[in-house]
């Protein structure tokens, strides 16, 4: 597992496009950690790096938001308020993760049953100083 300590938000956003270049069709990230660690920053930053330009909003209420604006399209789930993974069924979830697109999964603990092995996991935990953030990484 590699480790990355990121300090302020111009560092989140240099990962993010980092992570955003190497991406290709049917990858899925999945993004760990506790309710204001910054999932949805990182996923904000990771979609302008693919070049998305729709405004990026968490989707907490719908669980997918899809974006078609970038070099791949980039479906963003929010999964906090599933409570029966069959709701992942009934969106059709699979369609998602091995299509044409590129997955980003918040809250993913909570369907990892569903997680495609070769998803890129990032554990974002609160770091030592203010605003700091660790990022744990399998890839």
């Amino acid at each position: 597992m590699r480790n990355v300590i990121i300090r302020d938000e111009a560092e989140t956003k240099k990962f993010a496009t980092d992570v955003a270049q190497t991406l290709k069709k049917g990858d899925v990230i999945a993004l760990v950690g506790d309710l204001g660690t910054g999932k949805t920053t990182l996923s904000k930053y990771i979609a302008e790096a693919l070049g998305i330009t729709e405004t990026i909003t968490s989707p907490t209420f719908t669980i997918v938001q899809e974006y078609h604006s970038g070099r791949l399209p980039l479906y963003h789930f929010d999964v906090y308020r599933v409570d029966d993974i069959e709701e992942m069924y009934r969106i059709g979830y699979e369609e998602y993760f091995y299509g044409e697109g590129v997955c980003i999964v918040e809250w993913a603990d909570i369907v990892e049953e569903i997680i495609p092995e070769d998803a890129k996991v990032i554990f974002i935990e609160y770091g030592e100083d203010e605003g700091e953030r660790l990022y744990r990484c399998t890839f």
